[in-house]
C-alpha cells in the first residue's frame, strides 16, 4: 500500500520516548521514511540564567537515550541547538520532508512557536500535524452544562471520570510500523557544554533520566501505589510516585499511567488518579485562560491585595533560613535537589504568601527557577491556589 508521504518529520519536544508516542506512530504508518528531530531551542536555553540547569541535564540524557534507542532500530535522532525555525527549516531542506508531525504543547509560548512552524510549513508546501499525547483530555473535551470551562476542581473531576468511564484509552503503537523509520546516520549529540549548559549534580542524588528511568519508578511505584493515600501526605516516607519530572518531559506515557491507575483497584491508586486528573484541570485553565501566565490572579479580585513584599524575608525563605524547620527543609531541599515533595510546596508557598505576605509572583519564579519538574501550568495553580 503506497504512503501518504514519502518523507516525514517528527520533532520531538516534552515527549522524549519512542513507544505509545501519538505523532510517531502517526506519521510512520503514513510515511515511507521517517525522520526524527529534537531542538535545543536557543530561545528557550539562553533565557536560563543558571548554567547548572538540572532540567537541561535531565533534557539532555533523556535525548541520549532516545538517540541510542533509534540508533538500535536503525535509524537516528538529529539534535541541534538553534532557533526552532531554523532548525524545522533546515531540516524540510535536507531530507526533502513532505510533512510535519508533533506532540500538541499548551503553554502560551509553545503555542505561538508552533503557529510560526505551522505557517513556515506552509510556505514550503510542507503539511503540518499536531497530535494530542501529554494529556488524555485537552482543551475543549471537558466543559460545564453551559459549554464553559471549569474553575473548581470537585466538579470538573466529576465529570472528567463520567467521561473517562466512556473512553477506551488509545495506544499508539510503534514497533509494528518501526521498517518505515529511516535508515540514516546523524551528527553525534552535541554536549553539554556545546549549548553553553555544566553537569549538575543528578547522579550524585539519583535522579534517573530519561525511559529507563521513568520504568524504573513506575516498576517501584506500582508495588507502592495500594498505600498512596495513606502515605502521600508525609514527606519523609516513600509514598509518591517521583514520576513528576517524567510526565514533565514525556520519559513516560500518561495513558500508561491512567492504565496502571484504573487497573490497580485500590483507595491508593484512585486516590493518585485524582493527582493525575488535578494535573490536567491545571492544563485545561492554561489553555483557556493564558492570562494567568503572564501574572494575572485566577480571581480579578485577588490583584487587588497590597502585600509588603519584604526583601530580606524573601530572601532567608529562598535560603531555608526563616527559623520554622519545615519550611527551610522544604527550601533547603528544592535548593539542592531540584524537587520538592508536594505537601511541602503547598506549606511553603503559603508560608510565603500568608505569613510573610509577599507576592504569590515571587514564589512561583522561584520555584520555576529551580524545580526540576517546573511545569507552568501546575506551578502556576498552586502559586494561584496559595
Amino acid at each position: 500500500m503506497s504512503k501518504k508521504y514519502n518523507n516525514s518529520l517528527v520533532w520531538f519536544r516534552r515527549d522524549l520516548r519512542d513507544y505509545d508516542h501519538a505523532a510517531l506512530s502517526h506519521a510512520l504508518q503514513e510515511s515511507n521514511h521517517v525522520f526524527c528531530i529534537f531542538i535545543f531551542d536557543k530561545d528557550i536555553l539562553n533565557a536560563l540564567k543558571n548554567k547548572e540547569d538540572r532540567r537541561v541535564e535531565f533534557i539532555w540524557e533523556s535525548v541520549k537515550e532516545l538517540k541510542e534507542s533509534l540508533r538500535e532500530k536503525k535509524s537516528d535522532l538529529i539534535v541541534t541547538y538553534d532557533l526552532a525555525s531554523h532548525a524545522i527549516s533546515r531540516a524540510i531542506d535536507e531530507f526533502k520532508i513532505d510533512a510535519i508531525y508533533t506532540n500538541r504543547d499548551y503553554e502560551p509560548q509553545a503555542i505561538k512557536r508552533d503557529e510560526a512552524i505551522k505557517n513556515l510549513a506552509i510556505k514550503k508546501n510542507v503539511a503540518f500535524y499536531d497530535f494530542k499525547d501529554q494529556v488524555v483530555f485537552e482543551k475543549d473535551e471537558i466543559l460545564t452544562a453551559l459549554e464553559k470551562p471549569y474553575t473548581v476542581f470537585t466538579p470538573y473531576k466529576n465529570n472528567y471520570l463520567k467521561k473517562l468511564n466512556q473512553t477506551t484509552l488509545p495506544r499508539f503503537d510503534i514497533e509494528p510500523f518501526i521498517k518505515n523509520l529511516a535508515q540514516f546516520k546523524a551528527e553525534p549529540l552535541l554536549a553539554l557544554k556545546d549549548i553553553g549548559f555544566k553537569s549538575t549534580n543528578l547522579s550524585e542524588i539519583k535522579i534517573h533520566t530519561g525511559m529507563t528511568g521513568g520504568k524504573l519508578l513506575v516498576e517501584d511505584f506500582k508495588e507502592r501505589m495500594a498505600f498512596y493515600k495513606k502515605t502521600r501526605d508525609f514527606p519523609a516516607i516513600k509514598g509518591v510516585s517521583y514520576l513528576s519530572v517524567h510526565l514533565r518531559f514525556g520519559t513516560v506515557s500518561i495513558r500508561q499511567l491512567f492504565r496502571l491507575a484504573l487497573e490497580s483497584f485500590s483507595e491508593g491508586s484512585a486516590t493518585w488518579l485524582n493527582e493525575l486528573i488535578w494535573r490536567e484541570f491545571y492544563f485545561q485553565i492554561l489553555f483557556h485562560r493564558p492570562d494567568v501566565a503572564a501574572g494575572k490572579a485566577f480571581k480579578k479580585e485577588y490583584e487587588l491585595i497590597a502585600f509588603e513584599n519584604n526583601p530580606e524575608y524573601f530572601k532567608a525563605w529562598t535560603e531555608g533560613k526563616t527559623g520554622y524547620p519545615i519550611v527551610d527543609a522544604a527550601m533547603r531541599q528544592l535548593n539542592q535537589t531540584g524537587f520538592m515533595h508536594n505537601r511541602l510546596r503547598m506549606i511553603a508557598a503559603s508560608f510565603l504568601v500568608k505569613d510573610l505576605l509577599i507576592d504569590w509572583r515571587w514564589g512561583e519564579a522561584y520555584f520555576a527557577e529551580k524545580l526540576i519538574d517546573f511545569d507552568l501550568s501546575a506551578n502556576n495553580g498552586g502559586w494561584q491556589w496559595a
